[in-house]
C-alpha cells in the first residue's frame, strides 16, 4: 500500500503549480503589467521564471484561453504563442454567463443582488457626476420609440442598467452585472407576459429611469439609491414575481 501513497502528492503539487501559473498571469492582468496586445513569454520562460513544469503552463494557459483572456497560436511569427486579447473583466463575464446556462441562479438571489450592485453603481455614479450618464441616456432615447417590442424594450432596459455599471468605473460591479444580464433579462421578460398594462407599465419604467438618470447628475447620493431599490423591486412586485421579502 505505501507505493501508492506518493501519487495524491504528486497530483496535490501538479494543481499547486498550475495556480502559480494562473494566478502569476491574473495579477499581471489586474496591476496592467499585461495589456491588451501584449504577447506572453513562452512556456519554457514562464516554466523556469515561475519554477513549474511546462504541462503546468499548458494547462494554465487553456484555462485562460477559455475565459476569453488570451489567444494562442501555434507555429512562428506575429500570430504565435499566447497574445492578450481581453481584461479580466471579460473573463469574469464569460464565466459568469456560463454559470446561469448551466443551472441558473434562484431568482430572488439575482434580485437581490441587483439590489446590492445597483445600489452601488448609483452611489459611486452620484458621488462623482463627472462620470456621466450619456450612454445610459442614450439607450434611455432608444426606449422612448413606440413601437418597441416588450422584448425589445426590456432588452435596452438591461443595456441601460450595464451602461450605469460601467461609468461608474467599478470594473468588478461592471463584469458581475455583465454575467448577469442573460439572468436579469430572462425573469424581467418573464414578468413583462404576465403584465396586462405593458404600455402602461413601460411608460413607467421610462419615467423612473429618468428619475434616476436626474438623480445621478444631481449629485443626490439617498435619492438615486432609493430609486434605483424602488425600481427593482416594483417591477419585481408588478409582474408577480416576488416571492419573498427582499
Amino acid at each position: 500500500m505505501a507505493e501508492n501513497l506518493p501519487a495524491p502528492a504528486v497530483a496535490a503539487s501538479s494543481a499547486r503549480a498550475w495556480r502559480v501559473v494562473l494566478e502569476k498571469i491574473e495579477t499581471d492582468l489586474l496591476d496592467g503589467a499585461l495589456q491588451p496586445g501584449d504577447r506572453l513569454p513562452p512556456e519554457r520562460e514562464l516554466a523556469a521564471t515561475l519554477g513549474v513544469g511546462r504541462s503546468s503552463v499548458r494547462e494554465a494557459l487553456r484555462v485562460l484561453e477559455v475565459m476569453g483572456l488570451i489567444r494562442t497560436g501555434t507555429g512562428s511569427g506575429p500570430t504565435s504563442g499566447a497574445i492578450i486579447i481581453a481584461t479580466p473583466r471579460g473573463g469574469m463575464s464569460a464565466l459568469l454567463r456560463l454559470q446561469v446556462a448551466a443551472q441558473g441562479f434562484p431568482l430572488d438571489d439575482v434580485v437581490a443582488t441587483r439590489l446590492v450592485l445597483e445600489s452601488a453603481v448609483v452611489e459611486a455614479l452620484a458621488a462623482d457626476p463627472d462620470r456621466g450618464t450619456a450612454e445610459a441616456r442614450a439607450v434611455l432615447e432608444a426606449m422612448e420609440s413606440s413601437d418597441l417590442t416588450p422584448a425589445e424594450f426590456l432588452s435596452l432596459d438591461a443595456q441601460l442598467h450595464l451602461a450605469l455599471a460601467e461609468a461608474s468605473g467599478n470594473v468588478v460591479i461592471a463584469s458581475t452585472m455583465a454575467g448577469l444580464r442573460t439572468a436579469i433579462e430572462s425573469y424581467v421578460q418573464a414578468g413583462a407576459e404576465r403584465i396586462t398594462d405593458w404600455d402602461a407599465t413601460a411608460s413607467r419604467l421610462r419615467q423612473e429611469h429618468r428619475a434616476i438618470l436626474d438623480a445621478v447628475d444631481a449629485g443626490d447620493v439617498d435619492c438615486a439609491r432609493s430609486l434605483v431599490r424602488a425600481h427593482i423591486t416594483g417591477y419585481y412586485a408588478h409582474a408577480g414575481l416576488a416571492r419573498t421579502q427582499i
